[in-house]
């Protein structure tokens, strides 16, 4: 017997989401990235320094994984982790200047992936998108 998703609004989010996702990784593959990779340049990118809990909390990604994929990220020289001068506990993460110059170019790409995507919705239609998500993520 056959089951089916009773709630479609839901089944439409996921797929939706998940397409959003796979054509974002596309993307980012031709930039020798991953998603999180790209998800921890583009936290760094829009506000500067960040300790590695702000970064995972923005990306909700765990701390293991942060730190491997800051390893990653800092091995191909896109950022630098320093050490809080006032708390030993703490670690700032910044883009390096290569790192910069990479979002720099991706940046400009990646908006324009974006706004293609939803493209098909008029600014009416958007607002009420942004409305709606917003409804369902506040009973969360």
């Amino acid at each position: 017997m056959e089951r089916k998703c009773n709630n479609l609004p839901f089944l439409l989010l996921m797929q939706t989401s998940k397409a959003i996702h796979d054509r974002i990784k596309e993307e980012m593959t031709k930039n020798k990235l991953g998603i999180t990779d790209f998800s921890v340049l583009e936290v760094l990118y829009q506000k500067g320094k960040q300790t590695i809990q702000q970064i995972g909390n923005c990306i909700l990604v765990s701390s293991g994984s942060m730190t491997y994929c800051l390893d990653k990220l800092e091995q191909k020289g896109l950022l630098s982790r320093n050490a809080c001068p006032d708390d030993r506990r703490v670690i700032h993460v910044t883009l390096t200047d290569y790192g910069n110059e990479l979002m720099n170019e991706i940046m400009p790409k990646y908006h324009e992936l974006i706004n293609q995507m939803f493209k098909s919705l008029d600014s009416d239609e958007a607002e009420i998108l942004v409305q709606l998500l917003k409804k369902v993520r506040n009973k969360v």
